[in-house]
């Protein structure tokens, strides 16, 4: 199935949106679904993969575990990350101030593919990134390199894993200057360049967006169902039956 961008945003937006949620913001959430299936990463399925963490979690804070001059470590709680990295990523530049490198460790966080967009965004503040992040499945193992003066990621694929931390946390990295991306991803099995990716998002825009039509067709249902739910539950609280 092809779509536009403005179709994907404006479903997703809906759907979230009828999640009533007290953090996140929807437009945020629906650009982040958007760019990542604009690169051809499966934005949509990775917003159906994130509901039901999105649907159970609680609205509650999430915890500063440790934070010293160099970096902050957060606790999510086992959250989706579509919720809580704006606000994070926000927090964390402020912190970083002036300083040449900063790091945010992020524990017991789901869905952390739909970091894409806010990564990405990095570019046109000249700020480089790098994060990573092990998998449950493969590959196991992910590297988002972001350098400056690119406006879009190489990304690289490990078969076995690569660090030593949970497989439910996301390591940041901030700097202003290059990373030595040669060193962090030697022995890669997989790589999307920013080449690659630069001609996605140009063919996304200029043909539209394609979507796996199962995957697109459970977003549609699971929208629906969230509304109809939230529907029959705001007639009743107006005294319906």
């Amino acid at each position: 199935m092809i779509l536009s961008r403005n179709e994907i945003v404006s479903t997703v937006y809906k759907a979230f949106t009828g999640m009533h949620r007290e953090v996140g913001e929807a437009d945020l959430v629906a650009t982040m679904v958007a760019e990542l299936q604009m690169a051809g990463l499966n934005g949509v399925e990775q917003f159906n993969n994130a509901t039901p963490y999105i649907l159970t979690e609680q609205d509650t804070p999430i915890d500063i575990v440790s934070e010293n001059a160099n970096g902050i470590r957060f606790n999510l709680h086992n959250s989706s990350l579509a919720c809580h990295l704006p606000a994070i990523m926000d927090y964390a530049l402020e912190k970083m101030g002036d300083l040449d490198h900063y790091k945010i460790y992020i524990e017991n966080c789901h869905n952390r593919w739909l970091a894409y967009s806010e990564l990405v965004s990095l570019s046109t503040k000249g700020i480089a990134c790098l994060a990573k992040w092990d998998n449950g499945s493969a590959p196991k193992h992910t590297l988002f390199t972001l350098n400056q003066g690119f406006t879009y990621p190489d990304l690289y694929f490990f078969n076995e894993v690569q660090a030593n931390y949970n497989t439910n946390d996301m390591i940041i990295e901030l700097a202003t200057s290059n990373f030595d991306i040669e060193n962090q991803s030697r022995d890669f099995d997989r790589k999307i360049s920013t080449d690659e990716l630069f001609e996605k998002h140009k063919r996304a825009w200029k043909e539209g967006i394609y979507v796996d039509d199962e995957q697109w067709a459970l977003r549609k249902k699971t929208a629906a169902a969230i509304l109809v739910e939230n529907s029959e539950a705001s007639s009743k609280g107006a005294g319906g039956v």
